[in-house]
């Protein structure tokens, strides 16, 4: 069934029956619409809860895939992280109900849309998009850090943008919290960290080097140690064989930014609120966070 994405002002919330009493939600209470995505274990659709009318997206797994995989902790995990948090720039989940064969999550909708695709299409992103998008990412991570979220997977595919143009953390599926150092190593190969790439210890300052990794797949279309075999990928990380095309043209001042995210010394990486402090951000970034094209 198609279904209108126009929400009213005085629909702006789903119904409160979602956070604190899980079981009561079913798939009837939801019009579900067109799929926005697929993923490893289930589909996502945007659909409409009935009873405010609010629309929103639902991601439903398969419990079956779920268990083969092994990653039902991992999901768990990700649900009791994700539901806490509160940040314009990472999306909300309203809420989690299941049946006898899936696990549905009711999440933010964001209406612009994968990041990643708009990426692909324009091949590079103009320095005040980037900036805009980096300083966003780095308040959403400084917000989670305080709450000792440790993301661990920051790249184009886990973010999504809302219908204003803001930024949307999406993907808590490596997220841990912790007040220790982690040694697990996840993540998407061109962006794990020295530390992670060396199996050693690893804490926050990996969201610091993942975003610079980002800054950087935003300026120039592609991860800076991307290689044709993994070895060659493992090796240019661990050695920061750091390299700055001469097309696009990108600005000293950027350059620079990354420059102090990439360091493999996780202790010296720039932390992330002086990087909102960088002439690069300050002088290109919208204040707002949304960038409107």
């Amino acid at each position: 069934m198609a279904i209108s994405t126009e929400t009213h002002p005085q629909q702006q919330k789903v119904s409160t029956q979602a956070a604190g009493d899980k079981k009561r939600w079913t798939i009837d209470d939801f019009d579900v619409g067109k799929p926005l995505g697929r993923g490893k274990f289930g589909h996502v659709y945007i659909a409409r809860e009935k009873r405010s009318n609010h629309i929103v997206a639902l991601k439903v797994l398969s419990k079956t895939q779920l268990k083969q995989s092994q990653v039902e902790h991992q999901l768990r995990r990700e649900v009791e992280i994700q539901s806490h948090l509160r940040h314009p720039n990472i999306l909300r989940l309203y809420g989690y109900f299941y049946d006898q064969n899936r696990v549905y999550l009711i999440l933010e909708y964001a209406a612009k849309g994968e990041l990643y695709k708009d990426l692909q299409r324009c091949k590079y992103f103009s320095e005040r998009r980037a900036a805009t998008y980096v300083s966003a990412l780095a308040r959403a991570l400084i917000y989670c850090h305080g709450k000792h979220v440790i993301h661990r997977d920051i790249k184009p595919e886990n973010l999504l943008i809302g219908a204003r143009g803001e930024l949307k953390i999406a993907d808590f599926g490596w997220s841990v919290h912790t007040f220790s150092r982690r040694r697990t190593m996840c993540g998407t190969l061109d962006y794990l960290p020295p530390e992670m790439v060396e199996s050693k210890e690893h804490d926050a300052s990996v969201d610091i080097w993942s975003l610079g990794i980002l800054c950087y797949e935003f300026l120039y279309g592609l991860p800076p140690f991307e290689a044709e075999e993994h070895s060659d990928t493992y090796r240019r990380i661990t050695q920061v064989d750091l390299n700055f095309p001469s097309k696009p043209v990108v600005s000293a001042l950027a350059k620079d930014l990354i420059s102090q995210m990439l360091v493999k010394d996780a202790s010296k990486r720039l932390p992330l609120h002086k990087l909102l402090q960088h002439p690069w951000i300050v002088q290109n970034a919208d204040p707002s966070g949304v960038y409107s094209g």
